[in-house]
C-alpha cells in the first residue's frame, strides 16, 4: 500500500483571504460565536453580529468585551424581516449561522 507524504506546509492557512472581509455571525453572544467573533476580527475582519442577549451571566460575550470587536446587534433571527433588512445592510461576503435552537425536539415542532 503507498503511503501519501502530505506536509504540514499544505495545510497552511492564508491569512490574507480574511482581511477586510465582511463577516456576519448570528449567534455572536453565545460562546462559540464570541470566540468566532474575537477570531476574525484578529485576522482583520469586519464583523456585524446578529443574536439574542447573552443568556448566561458573565458570559464570555461580555467578559471579553466582544461588543467592542464587531457590530453588534441584538436581534431575534426568527424575526424574518428585520434579520433580512440586517443582512441586507451589512452586505457581508461570508455568513455564520451559529443562531440555534438548544432543544432540538422543538425545532422539530416550530422550525422557524
Amino acid at each position: 500500500m503507498e503511503k501519501l507524504a502530505i506536509s504540514a506546509s499544505e495545510f497552511q492557512m492564508d491569512y490574507s483571504f480574511w482581511k477586510n472581509k465582511r463577516i456576519l455571525i448570528t449567534g455572536h453572544t453565545g460562546f462559540k460565536g464570541s470566540w468566532l467573533t474575537i477570531w476574525l476580527n484578529k485576522l482583520g475582519c469586519n464583523v456585524t453580529g446578529l443574536s439574542l442577549e447573552p443568556e448566561i451571566v458573565p458570559s464570555l460575550f461580555s467578559s471579553a468585551n466582544v461588543f467592542d470587536l464587531c457590530n453588534s446587534l441584538i436581534c431575534d433571527v426568527r424575526d424574518l424581516a428585520k434579520l433580512q433588512s440586517l443582512i441586507n445592510a451589512a452586505k457581508p461576503d461570508i455568513i455564520f449561522h451559529l443562531a440555534a435552537q438548544a432543544l432540538v425536539l422543538k425545532s422539530y415542532i416550530d422550525p422557524i
